[in-house]
């Protein structure tokens, strides 16, 4: 079986969806060394995910997400004779005579279309042709599904829950000096609650603000709040509410982190805390869990799916349950053990082998 995976983007960005592609790559050359892999990647991208003598690189001039990406792939596609083409873009080209399998991550871009460029419109506005194109899809949730059959009408027999999970390096660090360079890295004093991802409206950080100034004002906690995650869009409103509500001495925001200074800042955390509205898996959670961190997170969405028993839940919009969910988190020790030990099992449920070779199952249903 000749199998394509289109890792185009992860030329582009190192978050979301290039990171899946870039574990389910790994994963799928673990444990596969008999079918023949296409790794197409942007011709600029100088990287290689090609890691088994099966797995060949093949560098294609279209770029993701542009206009005439479809017109080149029409041209670029056929020499390599595929059976199976997965776009975990979700996009899959217009014609081309092999199955085709495409990965949904969320469809934010359908529930709150106000946060689209004009180019992400244009980009996400194919969705519909895409569900109808493609022979099957993976949802990274049984959320994810619900919305794909809700939303666009799709078969739930052309559909595939295959989850996601935390990469390997999340584990707690243990190593005093480790935990201390970041600390100073960072300028982080004492106890922190931690919140990673990229600030936009979805993410629901002024939620968190209001709660975190409610709980310094009426539990006279001394702990500071720290953001890791760069700025994505409409993200004016997050600033203005630290001023306003004179948080300025008391948030740290790190802006992007480095992968590697991830798993010692979560070790460091007293608690991860993720209010987000909107979540197609929602990896950070998972990736606290494995480190050995409480969380606390939003009961919508995929959020409750990934978290199981293992968080505190809140809804999104409740700033007085949210307020004394972090002070819990943050004090009810036997509360905290509980939570600790519930994530180390949680995390342990998910994993990259077995989302490989699930991936690799529907594969093989499509060429067979």
């Amino acid at each position: 079986m000749r199998i394509g995976i289109d890792a185009r983007m992860v030329y582009y960005t190192q978050a979301g969806i290039s990171q899946y592609t870039q574990r389910l790559i790994r994963a799928l050359a673990k444990i596969d060394h008999k079918n023949e892999y296409f790794i197409i990647q942007n011709w600029r991208d100088k990287s290689s995910l090609c890691l088994n003598h099966n797995f060949r690189r093949v560098s294609f001039i279209s770029p993701a997400h542009h206009r005439l990406e479809q017109w080149f792939l029409r041209f670029e596609l056929p020499p390599l004779g595929l059976d199976v083409l997965h776009s975990p873009d979700f996009i899959p080209p217009f014609r081309y005579n092999c199955k085709s399998v495409i990965t949904i991550h969320d469809l934010a871009f359908l529930l709150y279309p106000q946060l689209l460029t004009e180019d992400g419109a244009r980009y996400y506005g194919q969705i519909d042709q895409a569900v109808r194109r493609t022979d099957h899809i993976i949802a990274v949730s049984q959320n994810t599904k619900e919305d794909i059959i809700r939303l666009l009408g799709v078969p739930e027999d052309k559909i595939t829950v295959i989850y996601e999970a935390a990469n390997p390096i999340y584990r707690p660090i243990e190593d005093e000096g480790e935990l201390r360079r970041v600390r100073e890295k960072y300028h982080i004093g004492g106890d922190f609650i931690l919140f990673v991802s990229t600030i936009e409206p979805r993410k629901n950080l002024p939620t968190l603000l209001r709660a975190f100034r409610q709980l310094l004002d009426d539990y006279k906690v001394e702990v500071q709040l720290v953001v890791a995650g760069r700025q994505g869009w409409l993200f004016e409103e997050v600033f203005s509410l630290v001023e306003k509500l004179k948080l300025t001495e008391t948030v740290l925001f790190l802006g992007r982190v480095p992968v590697e200074d991830l798993p010692p800042l979560y070790t460091a955390a007293s608690l991860f805390a993720y209010p987000s509205t909107y979540e197609g898996f929602g990896l950070p959670p998972l990736e606290a869990m494995a480190c050995g961190t409480p969380v606390v997170v939003s009961n919508v969405s995929s959020l409750p799916e990934v978290v199981g028993d293992a968080a505190l839940l809140v809804a999104p919009d409740d700033v007085p349950g949210l307020t004394v969910a972090l002070w819990r988190g943050l004090t009810d020790e036997a509360r905290r053990a509980e939570l600790i030990a519930k994530g180390f099992r949680r995390a342990q449920c998910f994993s990259w082998e077995k989302a490989a070779r699930q991936t690799l199952a529907v594969y093989q249903s499509l060429a067979s």
